[in-house]
């Protein structure tokens, strides 16, 4: 079962399961549950409840359906920063990234979802950044999309590695893995959020010899670029070493000594608010958005301290 946090000062703790008394955890925990309580969606309450106090998990699976569309894809605002009805290729990573959390992968929506992102595929197998129906509705600048957008490795890939990762059978994740492979000979993805899905496909890829080669581009690529942020006051958009590695395994944790794993959990520590959420680093379309994002990066933010504490890596003190 998920083990509870122990958040203070001096970092994380991991406690047993089961604790729901506030006075059981360090002040700092206590403001991060209580920022998440007080303005999280109820998604994501239910997730933190299930992740750090034993919730139950059909209470977020329950939560989740909500954002579900009758053509089986997601919508709804799942990923809050487009406020589109209509099912989304990024809300269907979302729902994945959801779902794998809370060890879902035998849920019904699985099978639902992939008939919807075969349908929703080009004939090369890939998906849209977006697809036209976001621009009806409010959404952040990026999120806007021509008529008929191209395929593209953001989510494509992302979405390709989770069903991957699972071992799910069906006919678009043999034709997303035949575009994503096809779109990286093209074109080695650049930026991060690109390259955060390709990494994702590669990890995952049954062609290991294949995917090794392109992991090794990949990090000759990042460790010569300008893409890892290793100023970790530097503002804005940008992504230092934790970006890379929120977890202390696979192939961004290896990008890394680790003093600057240690040094980025110190800064992750610090960066927790007043209010006891952590920050997000874009512009929000809407203050309500950006209360939606926040208890969701909290939850992140405390996943990998947690993680981290629980490889060794030993707060300061």
């Amino acid at each position: 079962m998920p083990a509870c946090l122990h958040l203070d000062e001096a970092g994380i703790r991991i406690v047993s399961a089961g604790h729901t008394d506030p006075s059981r955890y360090s002040q700092g925990f206590v403001r991060a549950r209580d920022f998440v309580l007080r303005n999280a969606r109820l998604l994501d309450r239910r997730l933190f409840a299930y992740l750090f106090e034993d919730g139950p998990r059909e209470a977020v699976l329950d939560a989740l359906r909500a954002y579900r569309n009758a053509d089986g894809g997601f919508g709804n605002a799942l990923e809050p920063d487009k406020r589109c009805p209509e099912s989304q290729p990024v809300d269907a990573e979302v729902a994945l990234e959801i779902l794998d959390l809370v060890d879902g992968a035998d849920d019904p929506m699985v099978h639902d979802l992939c008939d919807w992102l075969d349908r929703n595929a080009d004939a090369a197998g890939g998906l849209p950044f977006a697809l036209p129906s976001v621009n009806a509705y409010p959404h952040a600048p990026w999120w806007r999309t021509d008529p008929d957008p191209p395929p593209w490795i953001n989510p494509t890939a992302a979405i390709v590695a989770m069903l991957t990762k699972w071992g799910v059978d069906h006919t678009w994740v043999r034709r997303g893995t035949a575009f994503c492979w096809s779109r990286l000979e093209e074109e080695q993805p650049t930026g991060f959020d690109d390259l955060r899905c390709a990494i994702a496909f590669l990890e995952q890829a049954g062609d290991r010899a294949r995917a090794e080669s392109w992991l090794e581009k990949v990090r000759s690529y990042l460790l010569s670029s300008a893409e890892i942020e290793r100023d970790l006051d530097a503002p804005g958009y940008v992504h230092p070493p934790l970006d890379w590695a929120p977890l202390p395994k696979g192939f961004g944790y290896g990008l890394f000594e680790r003093s600057e794993l240690s040094a980025g959990l110190a800064a992750l520590r610090s960066a927790q608010g007043e209010d006891g959420g952590w920050p997000i680093k874009w512009q929000a379309v809407s203050p309500g958005v950006e209360l939606e994002w926040r208890g969701r990066v909290t939850i992140d933010a405390l996943l990998t301290l947690r993680a981290y504490q629980a490889a060794g890596f030993a707060p300061p003190g």
